[in-house]
């Protein structure tokens, strides 16, 4: 079935940034890479406003099985644009590796390599062409132990595999015959990428960095006054990103309060190190315990182990641990407390 213009248009403008006119068009690749990038940073999104129509005439040729009359043999001709889109996408991966994978094994010398080569590639095999994975790869292997241990590594590693993948840059071979796919697998391919690429980044935010959801909300508010020249867009990203918070309060029966959301942020906020735990422990506390708790336990922990009430050995030794542990856990909570 031919592709319409005006649908893509119309998808272009309601969801462009999430990529629902390539997937329309059956540019999966192309989807994905919007999807991750949103829109490719918006930029991406406002210069397709000229480019539909091309794509539109690439998908239909395709469906009219034009493409296999294309010499493969013969190279696509150089793109400066997917060339910079590739450097720019493979450092984009590799920030985000930095961010939720640095945990890891080998993270300089393998995962973030890697990372950054995937990034490349995805932009590689945007429309009717694409390029060596292997090579590609193999490209960022090589290149990665010379910047080890150095949070600018992605630079030089996407340059060296974006060189590679224009090097051996060549046309997608035509599909088999009978291989169109169905719009339900195709999907639930995009959404397992998407979330192997969100998945240790959320993970990380919330768990294993010292980003707070006050950074990650600076960040969004940012990323939302880069739409300031489309405010409908801007109102449609808002409500979508707030909609977690949004059906959590339908779920627990909570209303939109400011006093609510403080709770929330104090729950998600208190990331305790091991120094804080055992802090807890010694004074008999949960790791939800509030300041009041805090305060509560000490001064009757503090009472029972003074030297001049307790006659015991150990209570002297026992008195300063209890000061040390209410010292910790003080400064933990004060800078929490909200004005």
């Amino acid at each position: 079935m031919a592709k319409s213009v005006m649908v893509a248009y119309v998808l272009w403008a309601m969801g462009g940034p999430l990529g629902l006119h390539h997937v329309y068009l059956g540019r999966d690749s192309h989807a994905l890479l919007w999807m991750l990038t949103l829109g490719g940073f918006g930029f991406g999104w406002v210069r397709e406003f000229i480019r539909i129509p091309a794509y539109v005439g690439e998908a239909n040729q395709e469906a009219e099985k034009d493409r296999k009359t294309r010499p493969t043999m013969v190279l696509p001709p150089v793109s400066p644009v997917r060339f910079v889109g590739q450097v720019f996408v493979g450092i984009y991966f590799g920030t985000m590796a930095l961010i939720g994978l640095n945990s890891l094994s080998l993270f300089y010398l393998i995962v973030l390599p890697l990372c950054v080569g995937a990034g490349v590639h995805l932009v590689s095999c945007i429309g009717q062409q694409t390029s060596d994975l292997r090579k590609t790869l193999t490209t960022c292997l090589i290149t990665s132990p010379i910047f080890y241990g150095s949070s600018l590594s992605p630079l030089p590693i996407s340059l060296a595999a974006s060189v590679t993948a224009a090097s051996h840059r060549r046309h997608r071979p035509p599909p088999p015959p009978g291989s169109s796919q169905k719009l339900g697998p195709r999907i639930y391919r995009l959404g397992l990428a998407w979330l192997a690429f969100s998945a240790p980044l959320g993970y990380s935010i919330f768990h294993n960095t010292t980003a707070t959801l006050y950074y990650l909300s600076d960040c969004v508010a940012a990323l939302l006054d880069m739409f300031w020249f489309l405010p409908w867009l801007r109102n449609v990203f808002e409500y979508i990103l707030l909609m977690p918070y949004r059906l959590l309060c339908v779920i627990t029966g909570g209303g939109y309060y400011e006093d609510a959301w403080r709770r929330m942020l104090e729950i998600l906020l208190k990331d305790y190190t091991e120094k804080e735990k055992e802090a807890l422990r010694v004074l008999s506390l949960e790791i939800e315990a509030s300041l009041e708790d805090i305060t509560r336990s000490y001064r009757k922990l503090a009472k029972t182990w003074h030297p001049d009430h307790n006659p015991s050995k150990d209570a002297e030794a026992m008195f300063v641990k209890i000061n040390e542990a209410y010292e910790i856990l003080l400064r933990r909570h004060k800078p929490q407390k909200f004005k």
